[in-house]
């Protein structure tokens, strides 16, 4: 029996066969995962399944629809510093658990972002049941002693130092996002402030745990060699076990207001081994957009500075412009407005202010004069091909639809986005430039090398 064609390369095929004029047709026809389907437990909690039987493995993961934007004042740090206490386990399920996945084959871990937290297995077919027994244990028996804490807050502090005090372009990360998302949860890092994190307690984590960690605030996604019914089966036997706990309130944050003017963040150290620039606005995310508005700013994003093929590349980079990399990058998938990014490192003997107006000009271009038929459908074909090329990888499949549920949207949305994508037209990534990338609003950052302590200037 032949291998089936993944979806992925039937998709490269298609895009590359395809003249321009038929492209939007094309993306009409293609849909990512369309076999995945949904349902929910009587105790609310939603889930995905999405059959891929090509080998007998599954990817299980249970999605939390909290990060470090739902915590509470002062504990910045605490969704993240939960994320570590997780592994710790219950009086069922001690710690150590992570062994028993290695033991068996598998691969797990967790991740957290500012609008939900997520675990993961990867693991053979016939575990599933077992990893749903030790999830479900876990979002609502977790037990965590004294000492067990505060081993582990010296764990998330050591993370901190080497991910972040000791890293340059991480330090003004920070103090970037900081300044753009101004009275937004979004500009907490979610690792925490430090003497935030140093702060935070056994009861700190306990209370955010009983607070979000329940049934009707979680997502299970499985991918893999399953069926709906066994993963309905299984599901029912260990989650749908248990009560929900909390009356959840709708996710109202605070909100960062228009930037009028545009605002700057400098940050120079001797560590610094490639000076760089970033400008950064704030935009409608998939969650907030109008309809056609998030898909049009995916676009720009790719247009401007989606790789080799880009706007920026080909202006500041190519043929010895004045960037040696540049990138652009929308930060679509969040509940609230989240960033639209440009990145550029200078080469050398070039000013940041060369370097700026070199970036404005592609932008403003694109706002002023728009972009050709022939960009828009390669950068159409790019964002989409790269989607349906996530096919082929059961982890990042599982992953797209994960994120997708988390904030906001619905298996649905997810299927459908390549034909939103082809819907896309010049005019409105024109429009989508013009409203959301005004050059006099706005945050830009500078990374800059300084002289070393005690060194003649």
């Amino acid at each position: 029996m032949k291998a089936p064609i993944a979806l992925s390369t039937v998709a490269a095929l298609l895009f590359a066969a395809a003249p321009v004029a038929q492209a939007e047709t094309s993306f009409a026809d293609l849909e990512i995962a369309p076999n995945a389907s949904s349902f929910s437990l009587d105790n609310g909690m939603e889930v995905v399944v999405i059959p891929d039987h090509r080998a007998p493995v599954v990817t299980h993961m249970v999605w939390y629809r909290t990060g470090a934007a739902d915590e509470g004042p002062g504990e910045s740090g605490v969704a993240h510093f939960l994320e570590h206490l997780m592994f710790k386990g219950t009086e069922a399920h001690p710690d150590g658990f992570s062994d028993v996945v290695t033991a068996l084959g598998g691969q797990e871990n967790a991740f957290t972002s500012q609008d939900y937290t997520a675990y993961y297995q990867q693991i053979a077919k016939e575990h599933l049941g077992r990893m749903m027994t030790f999830e479900a244990d876990r979002m609502a028996n977790l037990a965590l002693d004294e000492d067990e804490v505060a081993r582990e807050l010296d764990v998330v502090l050591e993370e901190r130092r080497m991910r972040v005090d000791t890293n340059p372009s991480a330090i003004l990360g920070e103090s970037f996002d900081a300044t753009l998302h101004v009275n937004s949860p979004y500009a907490d890092p979610i690792i925490g402030w430090p003497d935030e994190v140093s702060a935070l307690s056994r009861e700190a984590a306990i209370s955010y745990y009983d607070r979000f960690y329940t049934p009707e605030n979680a997502i299970l996604v499985v991918a893999g060699d399953v069926t709906v019914d066994e993963v309905r089966a299984l599901a029912e036997d260990t989650y749908g076990q248990l009560e929900s706990r909390v009356d959840l309130a709708p996710r109202t944050r605070s909100q960062t207001p228009d930037l009028t003017s545009l605002r700057t963040v400098r940050y120079a150290d001797p560590r610094v081994g490639q000076p760089s620039l970033r400008r950064g606005w704030v935009v409608p995310s998939y969650a907030t957009a109008e309809p056609g508005e998030a898909e049009a700013i995916d676009v720009l994003a790719q247009v401007l500075g989606g790789g080799s093929t880009s706007r920026l590349y080909d202006e500041l980079v190519r043929d010895g412009g004045p960037a040696t990399s540049v990138a652009a990058w929308y930060q679509s998938s969040a509940v609230d407005p989240d960033t639209f990014g440009v990145y550029a490192v200078p080469r050398d003997g070039v000013s940041f202010d060369a370097l700026e107006t070199a970036i404005e000009a592609s932008i403003t271009d694109v706002a002023e004069n728009g972009i050709s038929e022939e960009e828009l459908e390669r950068a159409k074909r790019s964002l989409v091909a790269d989607a349906l090329f996530a096919q082929d990888s059961q982890q990042r499949l599982a992953r797209i639809f994960g994120l997708a549920l988390a904030t906001g949207q619905t298996v649905e949305d997810v299927q459908e986005w390549p034909a939103r994508i082809g819907a896309v037209t010049a005019e409105d990534v024109q429009k989508a430039a013009q409203t959301h990338l005004p050059l006099d609003a706005g945050v830009i950052g500078y990374l800059e090398k300084a002289e070393a302590p005690g060194k003649d200037s």
